[in-house]
């Protein structure tokens, strides 16, 4: 193996085009392929603007030719040569620079490679394999481009940010434990035996405290933990774009948001979002779409059928209605040609969101009807069905019945799930939506208590106030979430700045005197000292990124992403440490 020494790369293999033909290039990267004809020997070399071929021929130096015989997938090289204009018949037109190619006269092996477990860019390589050696799959053209918008996304917040006076502030990582939502990330201290710091789920505390520091335009891009089940759009640490705005209320957010989002966009792919976004309350998101996150790209919105089923002899819809429940159907336009197998592996589908089945009407395009549920009613109620459903021939109707959560869930999850199947949604069109008015709180029954839907301190809509006390399950709350395209990509609130209000709703969670001082203490001190009206959002900038990409995986544009049990193939986190270093910590397992 050779070093550098003289060598310096005077292009990039993806920018050596004709324009440069006759000239002497310099060129490195990594070999993608070795093709041996005869007395020519053909190398693509590869770095992360492209490739570039390399020619040896019959008036190679013997000594540099045996040299380029050596070479294999993956070595290192620093190719000088002279760029040749390729014949008409040996044009590559797949390739960016595939009129020309380089005539070597020397050849620097920088690095060998041993035989990689797969081929670079070979997309049929299981997840495990490709986390293991991410080194390897970060090569990859995709992941390249990913991460490199990723960059792009970054700095067009930062600069839009900067342009309307935020300053950007780093809060610390090591804080402490502040239990409401996902579960923490505990760090032993060892200067303090037997206590924790807790790795941020949010800056959410320390962001409010600056505004009554007199930082009223704050926002940091940071890293963020929960320890909690992953999915494909989830991961234990993440990047959040984190902003925070003192004497403002969510007119001033959807603005500030709006043009963001718009700037970020038309920078990193060059689309241009109309503005300003449409705004829908959570209630009506949940009654049209079953969800409050809905992706607008396609219809097959929620149809209440149970004024219309009310009363008949099926006991599967009567039971839900006399439950309190109802019952509700979606059209799948389109798909009355599936097959009673295609029907069987939705309703197996929608299991897993805990609904006990669906009922189903069928129209073929001939015109021909059938269904599960004929025996139930009469040829005019089935009329009356399909008419309530805006069932035309070719249409798929599919019912649910049971409580409410159960079918918006169930439902909600099904028409993304069949607009997934028939190819309905374009990952190149987007459908940015504000979702407002969530309720404030929740009522858990296991646990016979209530919980702050987004946080505990998001404020409540000033005409709920008196809900309160009357009825706080009723009271909504002053909170927005982006949703593009099924993807919640942004939420925030605008925040309870007094203490006194503050203080109630900690009682209405169930929390003691004690636990709100051990947790909020800070935050509760700090609001007796002149808090200013204030709000923000936060955007995962991982989630941003993964739309901008079109890739429907979180990890397509994380450098080190974590598989799905939060360990990282790569370097073996987590993994055990010695006993030494637990000694330290005051720590012994109770195996």
């Amino acid at each position: 193996m050779e070093n550098l020494g003289k060598y310096r790369r005077t292009h990039y293999c993806g920018e050596i085009t004709e324009v440069l033909a006759e000239q002497t290039v310099v060129a490195m990267g990594w070999v993608n392929r070795v093709r041996r004809l005869g007395q020519l020997i053909f190398v693509t070399l590869r770095d992360h603007t492209g490739l570039v071929q390399i020619a040896f021929d019959e008036n190679t130096p013997t000594e540099l030719f045996e040299k380029a015989e050596s070479l294999k997938s993956e070595y290192v090289a620093a190719i000088t040569g002279r760029v040749a204009l390729r014949r008409e018949k040996d044009i590559n037109a797949e390739m960016a620079t595939g009129k020309i190619e380089i005539m070597a006269t020397d050849l620097v092996i920088l690095s060998a490679s041993e035989v990689p477990p797969f081929q670079v860019g070979d997309e049929n390589v299981s997840d495990a394999l490709r986390l293991k050696y991410r080194y390897l799959d970060l090569r990859r053209d995709k992941l390249q481009q990913n991460l490199r918008l990723r960059h792009a996304a970054a700095l067009s917040t930062r600069n839009f940010l900067s342009q309307q006076g935020f300053t950007e502030i780093e809060t610390p990582i090591l804080t402490n434990s502040s239990p409401e939502g996902a579960r923490d990330y505990l760090v032993p201290s060892r200067v303090h035996p037997g206590q924790f710091y807790a790795l941020p789920q949010s800056p959410q505390i320390l962001k409010q405290i600056l505004m009554v520091g007199g930082f009223d335009k704050y926002f940091q891009i940071t890293k963020c933990f929960r320890d909690e089940d992953l999915r494909a759009d989830r991961q234990p640490e993440f990047t959040q774009i984190d902003i925070e705005q003192a004497f403002i209320d969510q007119e001033d957010i959807f603005t500030l948001t709006e043009g963001l989002v718009a700037q970020v966009f038309k920078d990193t792919i060059g689309v241009t979002l109309k503005t300003p976004f449409q705004r829908m309350p959570h209630k009506e998101a949940m009654e049209r779409f079953g969800s409050d996150k809905p992706d607008l790209r396609f219809g097959m919105e929620l149809v209440d059928i149970s004024d219309t089923v009310a009363g008949s002899e099926f006991a599967v819809f009567q039971g839900a209605l006399d439950a309190g429940g109802s019952v509700r159907g979606i059209n799948a336009k389109g798909c009355g040609k599936y097959s009673r197998k295609q029907i069987d592996s939705l309703i197996e589908y929608v299991k897993t969101y805990r609904a006990k089945g669906l009922a189903w009407i069928q129209l073929t395009d001939g015109g021909e009807m059938k269904t599960t549920i004929s025996k139930f009613f009469d040829e005019d109620k089935l009329q009356e069905i399909i008419t309530a459903m805006g069932g035309k021939n070719g249409d798929l109707l599919l019912f649910c019945a049971d409580k409410n959560d159960v079918v918006f869930d169930a439902l909600g999850n099904l028409r993304c799930e069949i607009a997934r199947r028939e190819d309905l949604a374009s990952p190149d069109v987007f459908k940015p939506l504000w979702v407002v008015e969530f309720p404030l709180l929740i009522w858990d029954e296991d646990d016979n208590r209530f919980y702050a839907v987004h946080h505990p301190f998001t404020a409540p809509m000033d005409e709920d106030f008196h809900l309160l006390d009357a009825a706080p399950e009723k009271t909504r709350s002053k909170t927005h979430d982006l949703i593009i395209n099924g993807y919640e990509t942004a939420g925030g609130s605008i925040r309870i700045h007094r203490q006194d209000m503050q203080q109630k709703l900690f009682e209405i969670l169930g929390y003691s005197a004690e636990r709100a001082h051990a947790n909020f203490g800070h935050l509760m001190e700090a609001l007796k000292f002149g808090a200013p009206p204030h709000g923000g959002i936060a955007f995962g900038l991982d989630r941003l990124v993964m739309l901008l990409c079109g890739t429907a995986n979180i990890r397509d544009v994380i450098a080190f992403p974590k598989q799905q049990d939060g360990a990282c193939p790569m370097t073996g986190a987590p993994n055990e440490v010695f006993p030494e270093q637990l000694a330290e910590l005051k720590i012994k397992f109770d195996k």
